[in-house]
């Protein structure tokens, strides 16, 4: 997929209306993770861009979301203990044998 240029946060007042539509806010967010991945057609990712462009309400979110995929991506994971593992494993294999 084509890499999105990194824009910056516009500065909107705080008493923005809501010009659209919210059910089109939440079929904007159902696609946030997959765009921030770069998973989406560029066409797609366009129509993401204008909407985050004019709606303050998702700017920030946006905003937030790629803040905490980046602090999870930079924080080293826990290593899990010797008993813990096995327990893990063991209820892997269960919920594998359920199916």
């Amino acid at each position: 997929m084509a890499k999105r240029a990194v824009s910056r946060p516009k500065t909107h007042p705080a008493t923005a209306p809501h010009r659209h539509g919210k059910g089109r806010c939440l079929r904007i967010l159902r696609a946030l993770s997959a765009f921030i991945d770069d998973e989406l057609s560029e066409d797609i990712c366009q129509e993401i861009r204008r909407h985050i462009g004019a709606c303050p309400n998702c700017e920030g979110f946006v905003a937030s979301l790629r803040q905490t995929v980046s602090l999870c991506r930079h924080s080293p994971a826990s290593a899990l203990s010797p008993t813990d593992r096995a327990l893990m494993r063991e209820q892997i294999l269960r919920a594998a044998q359920a199916r």
